[in-house]
């Protein structure tokens, strides 16, 4: 039996409200502004922190196989019961380690973090950040959102500056080509005054 991270706390508890809220928001405005730099599907994508499957379900309608990577027992179950598809492969894991795909080293063309990076400390961020990275593809892309503002009661979160998060990445070389700062979309976030970072980067061929 997996035990819980500490960066996962809270979501069990509010897995059946998260289950509605987060799929009030469409993927497809989420990653309007990077779909570009995607590679043209088929391909294989990596949901780290795949939440209630909206993205993951998204890229499988695309066309992509996606790999749906998802701690929290009760987040993963709803998720597959709202999301079902042969296309995507649900696993029970957690960064930093990612012990259950650290293996498939550069088997994904994208790579997904959505609200995820900033439940990790330094000493996680850093230890994560080369495992994710070498599960890119050359010319692959990693997608991550970056939070800011106001921690909720009983999660766990940390002030996580985009500085750090670039030269993190580019440490491993992901080159960053897509950072952009805007409000939060869904409405107890935009109420708080939570503001969200957005970025691409691109793998090293």
């Amino acid at each position: 039996m997996k035990t819980t991270h500490p960066s996962t706390v809270g979501y069990a508890e509010e897995a059946a409200d998260l289950l509605v809220r987060y799929e009030k928001m469409q993927f497809s405005e989420i990653y309007e502004r990077v779909w570009y730099l995607l590679p043209e599907p088929p391909g294989a994508v990596l949901d780290i922190g795949a939440g209630t499957g909206r993205d993951a379900a998204g890229f499988s309608e695309w066309g992509y196989s996606v790999t749906a990577v998802e701690p929290v027992a009760e987040l993963r179950d709803g998720a597959k019961a709202l999301h079902p598809s042969p296309d995507i492969e649900w696993i029970d894991d957690h960064l930093p380690d990612l012990s259950s795909v650290a293996d498939r080293v550069g088997a994904f063309s994208v790579v997904i973090l959505s609200a995820v990076w900033m439940h990790l400390d330094e000493a996680e961020r850093a230890a994560a950040m080369p495992i994710v990275a070498s599960l890119v593809a050359p010319h692959g892309v990693l997608i991550m959102s970056l939070r800011h503002g106001p921690v909720p009661t009983g999660r766990r979160m940390f002030d996580v500056s985009p500085e750090e998060t670039k030269a993190l990445g580019e440490k491993e070389g992901l080159d960053c080509v897509f950072e952009r700062l805007s409000g939060s979309r869904e409405d107890l976030n935009k109420a708080a005054g939570v503001t969200w970072t957005r970025f691409a980067f691109r793998k090293a061929g």
